[in-house]
């Protein structure tokens, strides 16, 4: 063998070994930056677990079921049930909204729908929404959001008042904060994280999918609902597992438009609360217990975002499987 073709050789032979001890590098980094986020995530819940164990042995897990929120002496009684219900609840509500119009704009803009430059302008508009912070959302539910639902409230319980959805609230008022403002302002804010991960899984199917599907005759719509849309199905949970989780831990907005108010009313109207609004608007002044009591609240806030991401994958595994 020439000399110049064992150079090149020997060139080749350390390009490869180069290529490998890079890979492998590259490998334990991203080990290490998995890990410790697992390791921050641990970190933090057994933080705010050691904060709320007197809690969890002064209430035990009646704290759960409980409906009174009274810290002050001498009958100290705390419960968070009214707050779970409304934050699962405006959660629900905001997702309920949020999801098909997501995914609805989500298809629009990683489709030919529309020309590059109107979908260019819908794009920037989706990440604006993003970028209000929520204090501002809060005010806009306050001077605008509110009075509106209120106009058609009225007539709403005058029509459909049998169902307990639109019944009157306690106060006899209808106009006020409740869970209705505080589901739509979340749906608002959800909104961009749908469409945005939604848009990104559904650009991402190969085209091949598509040229198939067209090639077997298939429309557009058809190609889209049964090819496209289970092609990124994960990716579309995700978007919204992680918008769902955005939803139950918004405070400021939520905290601004729901009434703080500590019992559980199946009316869209009446006023509620959340867990991570119960911690808003009482950890200023809490003392002693109710801190702790605060603390628990906020495990259980914690761990009802790790079961809903739980079932999340359990569900995205389940459909890949089929």
């Amino acid at each position: 063998m020439s000399t110049p073709a064992r150079n090149r050789q020997a060139d080749g032979k350390n390009r490869s070994e180069t290529d490998r001890t890079l890979d492998r590098s590259f490998i334990w980094i991203t080990r290490i930056f998995a890990f410790g986020i697992a390791a921050v995530l641990l970190w933090i819940g057994f933080q705010v677990a050691v904060q709320g164990l007197p809690a969890l042995q002064e209430f035990g897990l009646g704290f759960l079921f409980t409906t009174e929120w009274s810290p002050n002496p001498p009958r100290v009684e705390l419960g968070i049930l009214p707050s779970i219900y409304g934050t699962l609840a405006s959660s629900f509500i905001g997702l309920l909204i949020a999801v098909p119009i997501g995914i609805g704009t989500a298809v629009l803009l990683s489709e030919n729908i529309l020309p590059v430059q109107v979908r260019t302008v819908f794009v920037f508009l989706v990440e604006l929404l993003a970028a209000i912070p929520s204090v501002v959302y809060g005010l806009w539910g306050i001077f605008v959001l509110i009075p509106f639902l209120g106009s058609i409230g009225t007539p709403l319980n005058q029509f459909l008042g049998w169902i307990p959805l639109f019944r009157l609230p306690e106060s006899g008022a209808i106009g006020g904060p409740g869970l209705l403002p505080a589901g739509i302002i979340l749906a608002i804010m959800t909104l961009p994280i749908i469409t945005a991960i939604s848009r990104d899984a559904l650009s991402s199917v190969p085209k091949s999918l598509r040229e198939a599907a067209y090639g077997l005759g298939c429309t557009r719509w058809e190609t889209l609902l049964k090819v496209i849309i289970p092609a990124a199905f994960s990716g579309i949970v995700s978007a919204v597992m992680l918008a769902l989780g955005r939803a139950m831990g918004e405070t400021m907005a939520v905290t601004m438009l729901i009434g703080n108010s500590n019992r559980i009313s199946p009316s869209l109207f009446a006023p509620s609360n959340t867990i991570a609004s119960l911690i808003a608007n009482q950890f200023a002044e809490a003392g002693g217990l109710q801190i702790s009591a605060l603390m628990y609240a906020a495990f259980v806030l914690f761990v009802l975002t790790l079961i809903v991401n739980i079932l999340a994958e359990l569900i995205v595994m389940r459909v890949q499987r089929l």
